[in-house]
């Protein structure tokens, strides 16, 4: 910790001014900012990937199962017309699009429970560590000026 209150100098703590002592806090905050952000976008951005595969895996299985439909009563059609080759293939294909559809369906489902909630929960724990790290080296810090 006392590497983090030093900084780049190579001066103890107890021998710089309060002016260089602000000036690497601030140098550090913003670091510790601009990486914060960074780990808050990466985690944003794969989130977003889930939801966006998750919403096409959807999509596509609604358009299977309207094709599923579409199939369906093809099939009723030629089983009404008693046309038996025929409408036991229509069936046959209805039914496998309906798998398809509820696969896909199931598949979509898991890649959006993946993505929500969309909070970078890791960013969000690192850094609550930081504000912590930091709380607990300004007490120290401080119980230890007024020591002396």
């Amino acid at each position: 910790m006392a590497d983090v209150l030093n900084g780049a100098s190579a001066r103890p703590v107890s021998e710089q001014s309060t002016a260089e002592l602000v000036q690497h806090a601030s140098e550090q905050l913003s670091r510790l900012v601009r990486d914060e952000l960074a780990l808050a976008r990466a985690e944003l951005t794969e989130k977003g990937k889930h939801a966006g595969v998750g919403a096409g895996l959807f999509g596509g299985g609604g358009a299977l199962a309207l094709y599923g439909l579409g199939a369906l009563f093809v099939s009723f059609g030629l089983l009404l017309a008693l046309v038996m080759p025929g409408w036991v293939a229509a069936l046959i294909v209805a039914v496998v699009l309906f798998a398809a559809a509820g696969a896909l369906a199931m598949v979509g489902r898991k890649q959006v429970r993946q993505a929500v909630p969309p909070v970078p929960e890791r960013a969000v724990d690192s850094v609550r560590a930081d504000v912590d790290t930091v709380t607990t080296a300004v007490k120290s810090h401080g119980n230890g000026a007024k020591r002396t």
